[in-house]
């Protein structure tokens, strides 16, 4: 065996100690992935993420932000959340095209760095309650109360309260270049590399008034993905899937009902069913159309019962549409069912459930086709001469026969009759 040469060594002992520092360096940035309606969801993935960089003692989070707005209340929760964090903030309105509209202005303004990149816009921030036109002292009480909220935060992090303010109470809206100039935030950059070279060494006044100085030279950056819990009700946090779910869940419990005892569209439907309401309760729902949609099931429910022809499954589907168009009353269009998918969902169960009920119902009214009284109507062959009784056949079976007249004159063998009835498993024929 060769021996080892001293300079081997020496290189073998210098990358273990170059990995064990690398080990030992600087844990990562971690940057948040924000690209979403602001929801309860959300607002648990951000504080999710914050615990997860105080926990590694991060040098910063990286919240990457473009929303068209959200619910007040996870706004709030999130802005907390930021403040509340031991971690720096930093927000940063990204890509180019994003925007940080309504609810997205308030989580900027509250970051202990605000950044956007080129082509970026930030503001429109005027409250909305649930999709309403406010009456003047109502409006004016919301967006005081808004207004507020904004300074309460904005000025201690040395950023413009009036043009804030304008944001909020004349939706003005404002680009990156714009929102820089207005001191609105602290810079611009073109990308997360280029955006932490420029914070390296940089000191940032935190909300109880510390001074720190950032050091993220080289810093690498962990993206901190949601959980496969954070998807799935995120997705359902979309109103017009949501509202999908439920009317496929509805429909599929419909069908159980129409053909009892195939379970499986029994069952998929009440997991979709579960699943829809999951998502609708993360969002603002208008009680009104709950009753719409209740009053809707039960007109097309009778249809299947008490044939109207049609009348009570049109004023049903009607009722559903209504109910459907109307169920999330959200601040923001993005956070709303679409007029279009509530027409089209409200059309397709209508129409699917009136083909089930009219098929239901001539189920009903048809002739029975199994046991003896099948045979009423059918044509048989006369087997053995009737005078008045004698055997005939029926679909190749041979059955015990008697004349409905039986003083008319016999029926000879192979001549064809007609059964008119069955009595004690003997069937009623004439000619």
């Amino acid at each position: 065996m060769r021996p080892v040469s001293p300079s081997r060594i020496a290189a073998l002992l210098l990358a273990l100690f170059l990995c064990l520092a690398h080990a030992h360096g600087e844990p990562p940035v971690l940057k948040l992935t924000l690209h979403d309606t602001i929801q309860p969801i959300s607002a648990g993935y951000i504080q999710r993420g914050l615990d997860e960089a105080r926990r590694t003692n991060a040098p910063a989070v990286l919240i990457s932000l473009g929303t068209p707005g959200g619910l007040l209340d996870s706004t709030r929760a999130i802005v907390q959340s930021i403040e509340r964090s031991p971690v720096p903030v930093i927000v940063y309105v990204s890509p180019a095209g994003s925007r940080a509209g309504s609810a997205g202005f308030f989580i900027l303004e509250a970051a202990d760095v605000a950044a956007m990149a080129p082509g970026t816009n930030a503001g429109a921030a005027h409250p909305i309650i649930e999709g309403r036109q406010l009456d003047p002292i109502l409006k004016e009480k919301v967006e005081n109360d808004a207004t507020a909220f904004l300074r309460s935060y904005a000025g201690r992090r040395g950023r413009n309260v009036t043009a804030g303010e304008d944001a909020i109470r004349s939706s003005k809206s404002y680009s990156d270049e714009e929102a820089l100039k207005l001191n609105l935030i602290d810079l611009t950059a073109t990308d997360d590399a280029s955006l932490l070279r420029q914070l390296d060494g940089r000191p940032i006044h935190r909300l109880d008034g510390a001074t720190q100085v950032l050091h993220l030279s080289g810093a690498a950056i962990d993206v901190f993905r949601p959980s496969l819990r954070e998807r799935i009700l995120g997705r359902l946090a979309n109103p017009d899937l949501a509202v999908l779910v439920l009317v496929i869940g509805a429909l599929l419990i419909y069908l159980e009902f129409n053909v009892p005892g195939t379970i499986v569209p029994g069952s998929l439907g009440t997991l979709f069913v579960v699943l829809a309401l999951f998502g609708l309760n993360l969002l603002p729902i208008h009680h009104t159309s709950v009753f719409l949609l209740i009053a809707a099931m039960a007109l097309i429910v009778l249809e299947a019962k008490f044939p109207s022809h049609g009348i009570l499954a049109l004023t049903g589907t009607v009722a559903l549409v209504f109910g459907l168009a109307t169920l999330v009353d959200g601040p923001i269009p993005e956070q709303r069912v679409h007029t279009s998918t509530a027409v089209a969902l409200g059309l397709a169960f209508g129409i699917i459930s009136f083909g089930l009920a009219f098929i239901a119902f001539k189920a009903r009214r048809n002739k029975v086709l199994t046991g003896p009284q099948a045979m009423v109507g059918a044509i048989a062959i006369v087997r053995t001469p009737l005078a008045p009784t004698g055997q005939v056949e029926v679909r190749g079976e041979l059955w015990q026969a008697r004349l409905v007249d039986p003083v008319s004159a016999p029926v000879p063998a192979g001549a064809t009759v007609y059964v008119r009835a069955v009595e004690d498993l003997t069937l009623l024929v004439e000619r």
